[in-house]
Formats: C-alpha cells, structure tokens, sequence
C-alpha cells in the first residue's frame, strides 16, 4: 500500500530537493567578467577570493492594488456572484436544492442568499488585498481567477439542471 502510494511522488521530490539545490548556488561576479577561460585562471588568482558581490535577484513588479487587471478581474467576480445570484435563487424557487452548504444556511430567503453571495465578493476582494501587502502578486490574481471558474461552473450546472 505505502509503496504504491509514495512511488509516484519519488520523482516530484527528487526535481523539489534537485531545484531547492540549485537555486541555494550563488554566482560570483568575478566569474561573470570577460577574460576568466581555463588559460587565464593559471595566471590570476582565483575569482572566488576576488569578490565576494553576488548577483542580485530581480524585484518582483510592483503596481498599484485597483490597477486595470484587478478591476477587471473583481467586476468579473462580481458579475459572476450575481448571476451564480439568480440562477440560485430560480433555481431554489422551482424546489430545487443548494448543493453548497455553506449556502444552504443562508438559502432560506432571498435576502440571506444575497448576502451570502455579497459577502463572497467581498472576501474574494480582501484576500486579493491581504495577498497584495504580503507582495503575493500571482495569488493575489489566482483568488479571483479560481473564484470566477467557481461560479461559472455553478451557473452552468444550474442553467443545465433546471
């Protein structure tokens, strides 16, 4: 049993442990200069005792939180929350049921579903902020982005299953 299920994650730790190596390795500037072949370095001494500067790493962009790709990507989340909205409520009218349950508490009247459906843009907004300060900025897309495929795919399992 353990074998079968630690096998096919030998090689996903090999590649983690390999490239965590690698990228602990740091490049002295002394090797980066012109003029370090093999028949140079006979004649000078080593570059490792010549500098000890190190290559800086890039900084990551830094843009403003309500710039145009978040405000595209909230007024999308919103859209979608508002008709995951609608197609809900229709649905719950016709006797349906809430498949999701933390909504299924709030389901009970229309202002509860609002609320509920209010409150996960909202927190769909403030993790986006909270991942913006921690300078997170991939995450910070990623929670709209997997929020937006959430409620595309209730809204489409909802007009289907009417």
């Amino acid at each position: 049993m353990s074998n079968y299920f630690f096998r096919p994650l030998l090689p996903f730790v090999l590649m983690l442990g390999l490239s965590r190596l690698g990228s602990a390795q740091e490049v002295s500037a002394a090797l980066l200069q012109p003029g370090n072949a093999v028949t140079s370095r006979a004649l000078e001494p080593s570059p490792f005792a010549n500098s000890t500067q190190s290559i800086a790493k890039p900084q990551p962009e830094v843009h403003r939180f309500w710039d145009r790709e978040n405000s595209f990507l909230f007024a999308a989340t919103a859209a979608f929350s508002a008709a995951d909205f609608v197609v809900t409520r229709d649905n719950l009218r016709s006797g349906g049921q809430e498949f999701n349950p933390v909504t299924r508490v709030l389901s009970g009247s229309t202002a509860g579903l609002a609320a509920n459906f209010a409150g996960e843009t909202g927190g769909v907004i403030g993790l986006s902020y909270f991942f913006h300060k921690t300078r997170h900025h991939r995450l910070e897309r990623a929670v709209s982005m997997v929020d937006i495929g959430g409620s595309a795919a209730a809204v489409t399992f909802g007009l289907l299953h009417r």
